[in-house]
């Protein structure tokens, strides 16, 4: 130790230039040995891929290969480097060779590079090939061996070598030439790329085919003649046809690239997509956009969701129109108006907050609010209809009633919970027209939605009547990525499992597209909740379905919003959605979370709590939140005469000559709409003439609505058009008597309708019928 002391205090100037030559040496070589940008590129969950976008420099240079495939390792070392696995990084007798060669020659016939020194080429591209620079190279390939494992050199050419025009890189390569990942390459395909970065420009289309073959060829028969491969695999090799032309990369899930790109740019990225499931979407979508376009109809996008794993399994973000339609547009995450899509969010909220049982019957007559009316599609009604006929049905009218009912302001709190992005106003922006498509709303959000909703009952079953306290989470495409979920709890997250598996159970009762009708009578058939939209102006159609395991998500319109008559959910976006579950396994119906409900006694007629007083009841499974709800309002007590023709009381009749019947009563209005739909509805018995009568609702008006302003318009012969007055009366054939601005007019009997044409201004339009009852209604006639 002295002794080395010694010799450094001797050769001070020499110690310092080798510590500064060794120093050099092990920062000569840059931390990052490529910096050109690398094209973004997603594989399927199977490892497939699926699509590419070219480098910024507009070069097909995949991200950097996890592994080398090993006939393709082989067939590069035999070809360029047989001493790989042995030098240093150099190679001092090929080095010698090039240079005796190309000294006797005159010019450089021969390199002598190893696959080290070209990596280091490669790595500094666009240096000249001189001998200064050899020196540099072969500095560099030691350091390179000495910080890198022969297998991470090897890597780093098959990402990096140059194989004809814009293509560079291995695996890019194997796209490109022959449409398949490199490990699934023949010994033939991998000897011809292998032969290809010594000479690139062999690979173009329709030239150099016979030198390329040769190359291929000699390497071929080296590989047999070192034992690598066998006679029967090198005879079939060199008979194997060379690429003639460039294959297009694919185009599995384009839209889903160009999303991905936005946050991984240049990274290879493993995603959830199903490859089959996949294909067999775009193939749907493809099928069903030539039927559509020929109603002008461009623009269509579906996501599958796995409800368990919350990936997303089939991504289709558009059709295959073209740019004058806009084909490169995303509609998945685009916000279009929602139609009645969200119908099914309010009826859970209403269920959940124990304001209304799913049988309980809801108003269904023309109504005006404000000056907003809104109408059912069909613009007929019901009079009174079940809560969860009225969701089954998408009736418009029931949904603004019971939104009203339960609270505009109370509903957006809700629809924010759920996390639905672009629902970012106030309740006063949207109005009550925010259930029929008022707002806008994302594909990913709904669909997202709806997974959380199944997740949840399916969970709640699974964990003992608890809930995930992050169930409403985003869900992902990255096949890495985690779903964090939260806690368990025993709070509900939003709305109960009782209340969300009611409303699938209703959900489940819509009427499918044609084809699927009689879908309930199959064994093979599929159980789905699912639901439709169609937004004003036939912009939007929309169709959401869920089992217990997957939720798949369409809509079809135009990206630029045009309208197109029939562009309506249930024809255009609903056969889309049942060819898609087709190709997804069949799922158990959802488990019914019996500790979330009650089985309760219900009204038969009315859906409400029965009382002693109904005359039929069933027992049906509430959620235990509606015991609050109140008791059926709509049978009453009713005192008949012996014939059982007329109603009595005791100022006409004895106690003991009455028959007390229980009637199942609806109020004028809905009655008037409701027995035409119903047959075997019994309005009620008039009083007996000599009968004092009970203070009893007998009329209504059907139009107009209460303050009311009416435009009368004109004919083509400057004619103004009447008013048509409507009245319902519980009371058939009862005389009715018509006055405005207490001016009689006329007289009706049985159907009570009059055409009046009142002046401009205020007016007040009044009814007294036969037994004395009145009605009065305001209206405002405007020019």
């Amino acid at each position: 130790m002295n002794f080395i002391i010694k010799k450094i205090k001797k050769n001070k100037i020499k110690t310092v230039i080798i510590i500064a030559l060794l120093i050099s040496y092990y920062f000569c070589l840059p931390k990052t040995l490529f910096n050109t940008p690398t094209s973004t590129v997603i594989e399927s969950r199977e490892g497939v891929l699926l699509g590419a976008k070219i480098a910024d420099d507009g070069q097909w240079r995949f991200p950097k290969l996890d592994s080398v495939p090993e006939k393709f390792k082989t067939c590069i070392v035999q070809f360029e480097d047989e001493y790989f696995y042995k030098h240093p990084g150099f190679n001092p007798v090929s080095i010698a060779k090039a240079l005796w060669q190309n000294a006797k020659s005159g010019e450089v016939k021969r390199g002598g590079s190893t696959l080290t020194q070209q990596v280091i080429r490669l790595s500094r591209n666009g240096q000249k090939r001189t001998y200064i620079e050899k020196l540099k190279e072969i500095i560099l390939a030691t350091r390179l061996e000495f910080r890198h494992s022969k297998e991470e050199i090897l890597n780093f050419y098959a990402s990096h070598a140059p194989f004809g025009g814009n293509v560079v890189g291995l695996d890019a390569a194997a796209w490109r030439y022959f449409g398949r990942r490199p490990n699934e390459l023949s010994w033939a395909e991998n000897a011809t790329l292998a032969v290809l970065p010594n000479a690139p420009s062999l690979i173009y289309p329709g030239k150099n085919q016979i030198q390329l073959k040769k190359k291929r060829n000699r390497l071929l028969k080296k590989l047999f003649e070192q034992t690598i491969i066998d006679s029967l695999t090198y005879e079939l090799a060199i008979n194997e046809s060379l690429p003639q032309k460039p294959y297009p990369l694919p185009q599995t899930a384009q839209h889903l690239l160009n999303k991905i790109s936005e946050t991984y740019k240049g990274k290879r990225i493993q995603t959830s997509i199903n490859i089959g499931l996949q294909q067999e979407v775009n193939t749907i979508v493809a099928k069903h956009y030539q039927e559509l376009q020929q109603n002008q109809i461009y623009n269509a996008a579906v996501l599958v969701l796995d409800v368990k794993t919350r990936k997303v399994l089939a991504y289709v973000g558009n059709t295959p129109t073209d740019n004058v339609h806009q084909k490169d547009v995303n509609i998945i995450h685009k916000p279009r108006s929602t139609g009645s899509i969200m119908k099914p969010f309010l009826y859970t909220a209403i269920l959940d907050a124990g304001d209304l049982l799913p049988n309980t019957l809801v108003v269904d007559v023309p109504t005006q609010i404000g000056n907003y009316n809104p109408q059912n599609y069909n613009e007929t009604y019901d009079g009174a209809v079940t809560a969860k006929r009225a969701l089954s049905r998408s009736l418009n009218v029931p949904a603004v009633r019971m939104l009203r009912q339960f609270g505009l302001d109370k509903f957006l709190y809700y629809l924010q919970k759920l996390q639905l992005k672009d629902i970012s106003q106030s309740a006063d922006h949207y109005g009550l027209s925010l259930i029929l498509g008022g707002a806008e709303s994302n594909l990913w959000d709904l669909c997202k939605t709806y997974a959380a909703f199944s997740a949840t009952i399916n969970h709640f079953e699974q964990h003992s009547g608890q809930y995930y306290s992050n169930e409403f989470c985003e869900p992902s495409f990255i096949m890495k990525d985690t779903i964090h979920l939260g806690s368990l709890t025993t709070e509900k997250t939003i709305f109960d499992a009782g209340s969300m598996y009611l409303t699938y159970e209703s959900l489940k009762e819509v009427n499918r597209p044609e084809g699927e009708e009689n879908w309930e009578f199959f064994d093979s058939s599929k159980q789905i909740a699912w639901k439709t939209g169609t937004s004003f102006g036939f912009r939007d159609a929309w169709a959401i379905g869920t089992t217990k395991n997957y939720v798949v998500g369409v809509w079809v319109g135009n990206a630029d919003g045009e309208g197109r008559p029939g562009l309506i959910g249930t024809v255009t976006a609903a056969p889309i959605l049942f060819d898609v579950f087709e190709g997804l396994p069949k799922s158990e119906w959802f488990t019914v979370p019996h500790d979330e409900l009650e089985k309760v006694s219900i009204c038969s007629k009315s859906g409400y709590r029965a009382t002693e007083i109904c005359e039929s009841t069933q027992i049906q499974l509430i959620p235990r939140s509606g015991l609050k709800t109140k008791p059926c309002p709509y049978h009453v007590w009713v005192h008949l005469d012996m014939s059982e023709r007329f109603q009595v009381n005791s100022s006409c009749q004895p106690l003991n000559q009455m028959i007390h019947k229980s009637w199942f009563v609806l109020p004028p209005l809905m009655e008037y709409y409701y027995q035409a739909k119903n047959p075997l509805y019994k309005t009620l018995p008039p009083f007996r003439y000599d009968c004092v009568s009970e203070k009893q609702k007998m009329m209504d008006f059907i139009y107009p609505k209460e303050a009311v302003k009416v435009f009368l318009p004109k004919d083509f012969n400057e004619t103004t058009n009447g008013l048509i007055l409507r009245l319902a009366h519980t009371i058939p054939d009862t005389k009715v008597f018509w006055y405005v601005d207490e001016v009689f007019l006329a007289e009706t009997q049985a159907i009570h309708e009059l055409e009046v044409k009142p002046s401009i201004g205020k007016h007040i339009i009044t009814v007294v019928d036969e037994l004395g009852n009145e009605a009065k209604r305001t209206i405002e006639i405007q020019e």
